[in-house]
């Protein structure tokens, strides 16, 4: 039971995503699918690392060096 709630709400979502008019930035979604993030990096960055990522990178520096 209940099968058909399920399949009544994918046949409304379904329509919804055929009829619904949406503005798509395609340019957006092809720059994601290729993995294209140029746009977003900081062309001072030198070493293509965020922020975030930055204290990440100085705590495990020392793992690719030669002693």
């Amino acid at each position: 039971m209940g099968r058909g709630r399920a399949k009544a709400k994918q046949t409304k979502v379904a329509r919804d995503l055929k009829y619904r008019s949406v503005d798509m930035d395609l340019e957006s979604l092809e720059r994601e699918l290729r993995g294209d993030n140029r746009q977003q990096e900081d062309p001072h960055d030198e070493d293509g690392l965020s922020d975030e990522y930055a204290d990440l990178a100085e705590k495990y520096a020392h793992y690719g060096e030669d002693d």
